[in-house]
This record gives C-alpha cells, structure tokens and sequence, in this order.
C-alpha cells in the first residue's frame, strides 16, 4: 500500500447529471478568431457545407468547412483558441457508494475528476501538479492521437520520467479529434486509486440530439487500495488463480451498497428530447454491460470514430472503450433502472452491480419496478459498428505480412533483482520499463541499445501498413484482453474464437475502427493501423493487473522523424525523479505501467 498519514475529503462523488449538469473545472481560457487547416489532404469523397451550422438538427455541421464527412486523421481545423486547465493530485480518501471511507487520490480534491473540455482543433493545455504523497505519476489521455506531440502521451518509461512527488508538469497538445474519452494515471495501478477523470472534444456527430448530458463514467471499486488488490493479484498469479472480485460498480462515482447506504446517480428527462450519453468504462478489472429498461440506445461513435448509427438494447464496455448514444425520452413517463453489470459472460466477476435512476420530469423521482432487457451472453464489441468514413485497408496482404503476437503467460524477472515469477506476456515477453530511462530518452540520445524488457518494436516505413495478429493460447486461463494502442486508433479486420486460420475472411472494406478491442478468451483479434504519427506507443491490455505484470508491447515509429518534447523540461523531470527515487519508501515492484 503507497499511502502515508492522510486525511482529505472526496468532493463532487456523488453529483447527479439532472438536467444535463456534468462535473467539471471551469477552464482558462485565451480565445483567438483566426481558423486554419492542416497541412494534410482529405481523402474523403464527401464535402462539408461550409454554411452549415451545428444544431440539435444538424448535429452532423461542424463550421468552415468542417462537418462529420471529415476524417480526422486526414484533416482537422487549427481554431488558435487555448483552453487551460489546472489539476493537483494528492492523497485523501473517499466513500463513492457509503460502504465507509476508504484511502483514496484525489485530483481537484475529488472523485472523479474534473471534466476537461475543449473544442476540435483547440490547443489544450493542462497543468499538473505532483502533491501526493509516495507516489510517482504519470498522466495519460486516453485515445488522443498526441499528432507530432508524442512527448505529452503520459506513459512514465516511454514518453517521459515519472512525476515526482512536489514536482509540475505541463501537458500541452492540439485536439485534432473530436468525442468522448478521459484520462487517468499511466504509473502502475495507481488510477484504481482515483486518478481518473472524463475529457469531452466538442464537435460533428453522426446523430441528431436536443441534449448532451456529458460523460457517464462507468468503474469496479474496490474497498481495498489498488495497489493492495494488485499485489494479492500478483500473488494469485503464481498459482493461476483469479484476482479478486471488485466490490461494487460506480456510475459517475457513486452508487447504493448492499446494505442500502450511498446513492444513485439521478437524471431527469423531458418527454420528447433526445439525449445524448458518453459512456466511458474506467474500470481496472471489469467488463461492463449496461441498458436503459425500456428505453433503446441509438449509437453513433465507438471510442473516438463516428459511426453510422444503429439501435441497441444492451452495450458492452471493455475496459478503455467509449461509446456515445442518444436515448429518446419517449416512453411512458415515469422512473426506469439505468444498468450497469459486471459482464460475466467476459468472466468479468463482482459483488455487487451498478445502478442508476433516470425518471420523467412529470413524475416525482423514486424506485424503479421496471425489468431489464434480456442480456446478451457473448463477449464481443457490437459487429455493427462500421465507420462513418468509409477507408479500406488494403487487402490480400495480412497473411503474408502479419506479425504475431501471443497473449501468454509466461516466467520473467520483472524488477530488477527481482525473483523470476509468473506474469503475462504479450509476443512471449513480459514488458518492464524502466522509468529513469524513458524510450525517448534512447531517440534523444541516438541509442538504439535498447533494453530487450522495453519490448520495443519497429513499425513499418512511413505510410505502409502495420498487420498484427494477437492470439491467445487455449492453455492457459481463457480471459478476454482489452487491448489498447496509444498513437493511433487502428482496424478491426476480425476477431473470433480458437485458432486463427488463413481460410478466414477477413473484412478490409469495412472494418471496425477504435482504439480499445478485445482478444476473445482462447481467440484471436486482427488489427491494421497506418504508420502516420512518429513516436513511442504502447500497445497493451487495459485490465490493470495485467499491464501492471508486464501484458504490453511498444511500437516504436520513424524515430528519426519524432517531434521531441522540450529537452530541458524533460530532463527537469527525470533529474527531479532520480533525485526522489534515491530515497523513496516504495520501488518499482511491477512493470510500471
């Protein structure tokens, strides 16, 4: 456990979205008129209307030009607006569902927390500082591209030297994406502790809305610490054994225990509106299943990628993904369950389950006695996703060029001077960076030495295409893997169950396209991605015992051609770490990530 002698208060736990309220820090902002374009060419065959303007009907215009017919990867507005957000990150403790209070981080003073918001093609600018006790960190930004910001991805032994305790950092980088996703700490387990929190990026949707009700974190808690469930995950490890079960499942951080203390979150709607959700699952361990009885969801992104929409009853969530919906008010008016279970169909396995109450503005709120959908029982993303932007990716190729990579697990010394033990792998080695020497430490510097625990490995030359396929052995516990890929969102060209075979079709005209995608429990998952953004990326499950016992790679991507952070204020950083970790009370004792 990495807490010393604290006390604190978790503010904001249990605010409600009534009326379309969302938690959040007011920004500083520097607004500025002129608008530009990128220097990239769209490839996409359809044409904005450059005096289209968005609206609740119209939610597809964006402005000058700009609407959801433009692929963001192509093509993305420089607005010259920065928006300035400051978060400090301490110790403190919290009671999210009134089980009792627990030691808990804290940003803003607060779980979750803060909403950082800013528009497509704003300069974001976030500001944080380090005033935890005994604890390192790193911040990252889930799903962000980080286009030639490679250095502000937040992954400590990658993109930068863990943030030392007192210490400041400033993240800066241009939103060349637009929806939902949020950002949590990239420094062992540490973000199951509360150091997590949603971000929005104003911009088109493929859908049409009266409302926008903001984020909906979806999260396992645990009544322990993060780092004591990952130290008993570890152990477990040894003998294949399962981790614990979580406790509960919060919904934007609250939620009734089992014995009836705590609260739920609380919506009100308007018979008539259409309301748009961002659903975003935080969890540390847990698939999430949720509905809306008698109320349908219509989506229309998966993480970051606009999608054609369709209707769905239920939603499944690996842990990572978003998906943005909009549910029509337009049921009888009354109160109706909002929920969200653990996915047991992913063995997915908890306590308890999450709930919410949404009512009908001409009712007064109370206790549902409504009855759930029926719950699907298969452990994959919905196969009706297919992107708003339609981009092949070239076919006849992946079995020839693919390159494997096999979830397994496997023996490895994970700390140095550490015993051999039992953790998971990704391509049958176990990640174990090293956070006084970060990635783009080595690109600096000219050295291609590299640690063969960093797992690096190389993309293909600017332009081509990278094939992978991820492969899990039936040997050893069949456990679904998110798995998530910073720098790029990439193509879901197929997933499916046993041994992947040549005779398999795959799709390249219309592939899945996100960020975060599961690798079936004994299956296999095959992803393409483009290399078109220089850097250091992991690649790596989200379950955070896993990536914290090694289960990750890093691509390593025209490291001749990386924008570099500013070498002074990385190498403040790093000097500040090494000056901190010569003493430091807890050492590296996992993979670090």
């Amino acid at each position: 456990m990495r807490f010393q002698q604290i006390a604190g208060l978790c503010l904001a736990a249990f605010t409600s979205l009534s009326a379309g309220a969302a938690v959040r820090a007011e920004p500083i902002e520097k607004r500025a008129t002129s608008t530009t374009t990128s220097a990239a060419a769209s490839t996409t065959s359809a044409v904005a209307d450059s005096s289209c303007k968005n609206g609740a009907l119209t939610r597809a215009c964006w402005s000058n030009g700009y609407s959801i017919a433009t692929d963001f990867d192509q093509k993305f507005p420089t607005t010259g607006n920065t928006v300035t957000y400051n978060l400090e990150l301490t110790n403190g403790t919290c009671n999210p569902d009134g089980h009792g209070s627990r030691l808990c981080l804290l940003i803003n003073g607060q779980y979750p927390g803060p909403l950082i918001r800013a528009t497509w093609g704003d300069n974001l600018v976030i500001n944080v500082k380090n005033s935890m006790q005994d604890n390192g960190t790193s911040i990252h930004w889930h799903g962000v591209r980080q286009y030639h910001s490679p250095g502000m991805d937040g992954v400590n032994g990658l993109s930068e030297c863990p943030l030392a305790p007192g210490d400041s950092k400033t993240y800066s980088f241009q939103v060349t994406q637009f929806g939902s996703s949020w950002y949590h700490s990239h420094y062992s387990s540490q973000y199951g502790d509360g150091i997590v929190g949603p971000m929005i990026f104003d911009g088109p949707a493929s859908s049409n809305y009266d409302i926008d009700l903001g984020p909906y974190l979806l999260s396992d808690w645990y009544y322990p610490t993060a780092f004591q469930i990952n130290s008993i995950t570890s152990a477990n490890l040894q003998a294949q054994g399962p981790p614990p079960n979580a406790d509960t499942v919060l919904i934007n951080g609250t939620n009734k225990n089992a014995n009836g203390g705590g609260s739920y979150n609380q919506v009100t709607m308007q018979s008539g509106k259409k309301y748009r959700l961002r659903l975003i699952n935080t969890s540390v361990d847990n698939y999430i299943r949720v509905s809306l009885d008698n109320h349908t969801m219509q989506v229309m992104t998966t993480d970051f990628i606009p999608v054609k929409p369709f209707t769905v009853q239920t939603l499944l969530l690996g842990i990572g993904q978003r998906y943005d919906v909009v549910i029509n008010a337009n049921q009888t008016a009354g109160n109706y369950w909002f929920r969200a279970n653990t996915a047991t169909d992913c063995l997915s396995a908890n306590n308890f389950y999450g709930r919410a109450i949404w009512s009908y503005s001409t009712v007064t709120a109370g206790t549902p006695s409504t009855s759930e959908w029926t719950q699907p029982s298969t452990c994959l993303e919905p196969q009706a996703a297919a992107p708003y932007w339609v981009q092949p990716v070239p076919s006849g190729t992946f079995n020839t060029v693919a390159k494997n990579l096999d979830v397994s697990l496997t023996g490895a010394q994970v700390v140095p001077g550490g015993d051999t033990i039992t953790v998971w792998a990704l391509g049958n080695s176990s990640m174990n960076i090293d956070w006084e020497k970060p990635t783009l430490q080595y690109v600096m510097d000219g050295n291609t030495s590299y640690a063969p625990q960093l797992d690096i490995i190389p993309t293909t030359s600017e332009g081509s295409w990278n094939y992978w396929l991820i492969q899990q052995e039936t040997g050893i516990p069949p456990i679904p893997h998110p798995i998530h890929l910073h720098g790029h969102d990439f193509f879901v060209l197929g997933q499916g169950s046993g041994t992947y075979s040549s005779s398999v079709a795959l799709n390249y005209a219309t592939p899945i396209r996100r960020d975060t995608a599961t690798v079936p429990g004994a299956g296999w998952l095959a992803i393409a991605f483009n290399s078109n953004n220089p850097g250091a990326w992991l690649m790596h499950c989200h379950i955070a015992w896993h990536v914290s016992e090694g289960l990750a790679v890093q691509f390593l991507e025209a490291p001749s051609q990386i924008t570099m952070p500013s070498t002074s204020a990385f190498e403040t950083t790093c000097s500040n770490w090494d000056k901190y970790y010569q003493t430091a009370y807890w050492k590296k004792d996992d993979s670090g990530i």
